[in-house]
């Protein structure tokens, strides 16, 4: 089992690599599609992107590609809504015992709405004109930023799902930025959501931490092996089947 883990994070590292997307909407319905508690596959899921993330995060700080105002803003919004999801799910299962079943439910359709921002995000992105919202500066979207980081992040304490994904959406439509800073800025955010989340989850014993140690000895190298061949291979074409593959797990899953 331990080989085949592995090998599982080799092969999502590989995919995030080569394409940019789709790291915890891949790894956490296959976690649960093969026998992973729910509860436990987002939890396990959240520490091991947090000490991915980390990575990006360090070396966008060094390229000076963090946009640190929209950080502060997007946190403000997300970490207390994670928080207030993981505490829910904590509630419902004291009282009513079906958290497994709300975490599968909401799994399966964020993982749906991943695999149309992905979509979105793979062939919009670059056509979209500046508009109104993108034309106005931060300092006027300071509670729209917040609102974002709140809804949004109610979803990653839920499921784990859309620390990249759905904040990159949101950055495409609503803000105007370079796209290493929209990289740079995203994953900073995401790495603080998914650390916060990631510990809470930790306190309520929802991490399997051998799980998160296999996954990591394969998801690095794949990641590296595909970052490096991502420039001669048309990521296009691979962001759509990846869509494709998430919006497939949603479908199973509820």
């Amino acid at each position: 089992m331990s080989i085949g883990i592995t090998l599982m994070g080799l092969l999502v590292g590989f995919l995030v690599g080569l394409t940019g997307v789709g790291g915890a909407a891949l790894l956490t319905p296959v976690l649960i599609l093969i026998g992973v508690n729910p509860s436990i596959a987002v939890g396990t899921d959240l520490v091991y992107n947090s000490i991915t993330k980390l990575f990006g995060l360090v070396q966008h700080w060094r390229q000076k590609t963090v946009n640190v105002q929209m950080v502060k803003y997007l946190a403000m919004g997300s970490i207390p809504s994670a928080v207030i999801a993981i505490g829910s799910l904590h509630y419902f299962e004291s009282y009513y015992h079906n958290q497994e079943q709300i975490i599968r439910h909401s799994l399966g359709y964020i993982l749906i709405f991943v695999s149309l921002a992905i979509i979105i995000r793979t062939f919009v992105e670059k056509k979209l004109r500046p508009n109104r919202w993108q034309l106005k500066p931060l300092s006027e979207k300071k509670m729209l930023t917040i609102l974002i980081g709140c809804i949004f992040g109610f979803i990653v304490g839920l499921t784990s799902l859309g620390s990249g994904s759905l904040f990159a959406v949101a950055m495409i439509y609503l803000y105007r930025m370079k796209t290493s800073e929209m990289v740079g800025t995203d994953i900073t955010h995401a790495f603080l959501l998914v650390t916060v989340a990631g510990l809470l989850h930790i306190g309520y014993g929802n991490v399997n931490y051998m799980l998160v140690g296999n996954l990591l000895m394969g998801s690095i190298p794949g990641v590296l092996i595909g970052s490096s061949i991502s420039a001669k291979v048309p990521t296009r074409p691979l962001r759509t089947v990846v869509a494709v593959l998430i919006f497939v797990s949603g479908l199973k899953l509820i």
